[in-house]
C-alpha cells in the first residue's frame, strides 16, 4: 500500500532540518557538517550563473521548473530541496525535505541507512516523478524508489507525496547496481529508467507509463555504458534528447573526497534510446567511451554527477563541484551548454 507523506508532518521536519540543509549526503561522506552560507560562485573560465544563497552542500542535483519556480532536489536526509524564481538565487524550500528518513521498505532492505541518495525529478502522466536510490558506500545491495505528487506548490491543496515503493533493486550477486537513477522520455513518449554506478556501469529498464515501474511488455535490462579502468568508475547517467539524438552524460571517476575528488562529467550520444551510445571519436561507451565536459580548476575540485535542464531553446548543465576555497564544500554550479556544428556539448565558450 502506498505511503502519504503529509505536510504537516514535512513541515514538522522541515521547522527541524531546515537549517541543516548544507549536510547532505556529502556531509556524512566526509564526516563533518557543512554551513548554508550563501557563497557567490564567479564566473571562472566558463560562462558559469553567478549564484547566491543556499547553494553549497548540494550533492547531485536534479532540477526541474514547475510554472515560474525552478526546483532542485539533491543527496541527503529525507531529500532536501531548494527552490528558486531566476535560477540564480537560492533559497530551502519549505517543506525542506521531501520525507522523513527513508521509508520502512527501504530500511529494510538497507538497514541503518537515512540518507536517499541522487533524486531525479520528472513530470509525466499529470503526476511529478522522483525517483531516488538508498545504498551504503561500496555495495551494490541497493533500490530505487519512487515517489508522486501532483504538484510542487507546497501551498497547493493538491500537494503530498505518495510513496510508491520498490522500482528496482540489486543484490551482491548481480554485476550491477541500482542506484543514480534518471528517467527519459523516448520520442514515442515511452518512459525509460536509465541506472548505475561502477560494477558493469549504466543500464536501463522501460516503464511502465502508468506505474512508473519496470514494463512487462519489455524485460531487458539494456547495457549503455562501461569502463574497465579506474576501477570501472561511471555512474550518474542523465539522458536527453536535442537534434534527432539522444544524449547521454555520466561522471567518470571518484566523487565524495572534497578537494581531491577526480569526478568530471562524459557524454556520448546515440539516435536510439537504449543505444548504443558513442562519443566524438565514435567510440562506443560500452567500450569506455565518453567525451569530455566538464573539468577541474584550481577552485572547482570533481566537477560532476549532472543533471541538464531544458528551456527555451537552450541546455544548462546542473552539477556539483568541490570549492577548495572553502574546505572541500560540494556546490551548486549551473552554467549553459555550448553547441558545436556537430552537435557536441561543451562548456568551452571558444567552439
Amino acid at each position: 500500500m502506498s505511503k502519504r507523506f503529509t505536510r504537516r508532518q514535512i513541515l514538522g521536519s522541515s521547522l527541524l532540518l531546515g537549517a541543516g540543509l548544507g549536510l547532505g549526503a556529502a556531509g556524512s561522506a566526509q564526516g563533518r557538517s557543512l554551513a548554508l552560507t550563501p557563497t557567490p560562485t564567479p564566473e571562472g573560465d566558463a560562462p558559469m550563473l553567478e549564484l547566491t544563497g543556499a547553494i553549497t552542500g548540494v550533492h547531485d542535483p536534479s532540477i526541474i521548473k514547475a510554472e515560474d519556480t525552478y526546483y532542485i532536489f539533491c543527496t541527503g536526509n529525507g531529500i532536501p530541496v531548494r527552490k528558486s524564481t531566476d535560477l540564480a538565487h537560492w533559497s530551502p524550500a519549505f517543506p525542506a525535505i521531501v520525507m522523513i528518513g527513508v521509508p520502512d521498505w527501504a530500511r529494510e532492505k538497507i538497514p541503518g541507512q537515512n540518507d536517499s541518495w541522487a533524486p531525479d525529478i520528472s513530470y509525466y502522466n499529470d503526476r511529478y516523478h522522483l525517483y531516488y536510490s538508498v545504498s551504503t558506500f561500496g555495495s551494490n545491495r541497493s533500490v530505487i524508489g519512487l515517489l508522486t505528487n501532483a504538484t510542487l506548490d507546497s501551498e497547493d491543496d493538491a500537494f503530498e507525496w505518495v510513496d510508491e515503493g520498490l522500482v528496482v533493486e540489486s543484490v551482491s550477486t548481480d554485476n550491477y547496481n541500482c542506484i543514480d537513477p534518471n528517467l527519459v522520455l523516448d520520442e514515442d513518449g515511452v518512459p525509460w529508467l536509465a541506472f548505475g554506478s561502477f560494477w558493469s556501469g549504466i543500464k536501463m529498464r522501460r516503464l511502465d507509463a502508468i506505474t512508473g515501474k519496470p514494463s512487462d511488455d519489455d524485460p531487458t535490462l539494456y547495457s549503455l555504458a562501461r569502463r574497465t579502468v579506474n576501477s570501472g568508475s561511471v555512474e550518474a547517467p542523465f539522458i536527453i534528447r536535442r537534434g534527432g539524438f539522444y544524449y547521454l552524460f555520466v561522471s567518470f571517476d571518484f566523487c565524495c573526497r572534497g578537494v581531491e575528488s577526480t569526478y568530471h562529467v562524459a557524454v556520448g550520444r546515440s539516435t536510439v534510446v537504449t543505444g548504443p551510445y558513442v562519443d566524438r571519436d565514435g567510440t562506443d561507451m560500452i567500450d569506455g567511451g565518453g567525451t569530455q565536459v566538464t573539468f577541474p580548476t584550481d577552485r572547482w575540485r570533481g566537477p560532476g554527477h549532472n543533471a541538464i535542464l531544458q528551456e527555451d531553446g537552450v541546455e544548462y548543465i546542473v552539477y556539483h563541484a568541490y570549492d577548495a576555497e572553502y574546505q572541500g564544500t560540494p556546490t551548486l554550479r549551473i552554467a549553459p551548454l555550448t553547441w558545436d556544428a556537430n552537435g557536441w556539448p561543451s562548456l568551452r565558450d571558444d567552439v
